[in-house]
């Protein structure tokens, strides 16, 4: 996942609103939005590369979602990150004690960016940075940096998330993460990739032959912990492959 941007308010009718885009090789084989099998409790998307998967739902109103940190010179990793958001999903450990036990096998995972919730709490945890934080009610947006780094995209889904706060239905969402206009060259941040890789994905929907935009998610979350999760996946070049909706 390259970039989340959500409202988290605390006591609001809708207390959790998330929008979501995950960016990968296509050539990497995933299952779009579904319970599964083995956990019917958890309601997610899965990479059938390593098992793991990068934004869901379980029981007792669990909320993981997962970014990598772009950083094209940290070693080769031992294990996949997308099992950091799986592990909590399918388990009954709380936040404290499974971001405490994250925390300390941290360097075990290629940089990333994890967020965990419950109907009471949101916590963030940059593996790159002191620990995780909680996070108080308000606004905000990861990609591939820290919470809030302004790079372009995040700014723009950002502020396009505020503007559809007081009637957040899944379309406005979908419609904020399909925006692949890309950013001007002198807007672009440096983080080693190279000037042609930075303006590709610079956008907040990427699209391209071999890499891009794979599942566009939006997740509305109601104070009585129903979940409305809409998917929309994708192929080469930003083709449509179809469309999931779950209530949960």
């Amino acid at each position: 996942m390259c970039l989340i941007v959500f409202a988290w308010r605390p006591g609001h009718a809708l207390p959790l609103i998330v929008a979501a885009n995950r960016d990968e090789f296509y050539a990497r084989p995933s299952l779009p939005l579904a319970s599964w099998p083995e956990a019917p409790q958890v309601h997610a998307g899965r990479d059938l590369e390593a098992g793991g998967t990068w934004l869901g739902v379980g029981a007792n109103g669990r909320f993981a979602a997962l970014t990598n940190i772009r950083d094209p010179h940290q070693p080769p990793a031992r294990k996949s990150r997308g099992e950091l958001v799986a592990r909590f999903l399918s388990g009954e450990m709380s936040i404290d004690d499974y971001l405490t036990d994250v925390v300390g096998r941290s360097v075990e995972y290629a940089g990333f960016n994890l967020l965990l919730g419950n109907a009471h709490e949101l916590w963030h945890f940059n593996a790159r940075e002191s620990g995780p934080v909680m996070l108080a009610p308000g606004v905000y947006g990861v990609s591939n940096a820290g919470l809030d780094t302004p790079w372009p995209k995040l700014l723009k889904a950002r502020a396009a998330l505020i503007e559809v706060l007081d009637d957040p239905r899944p379309e406005a969402l979908l419609a904020i993460l399909s925006d692949a206009q890309v950013a001007s060259f002198a807007q672009l941040p440096d983080t080693g990739v190279g000037l042609a890789t930075e303006s590709l994905l610079s956008s907040v929907f990427i699209a391209s032959p071999t890499y891009g935009t794979r599942a566009s998610t939006a997740l509305i979350v109601g104070a009585d912990g129903t979940r409305h999760m809409v998917e929309r996946s994708f192929g080469p070049y930003g083709g449509h492959l179809g469309e999931v909706a779950l209530r949960v």
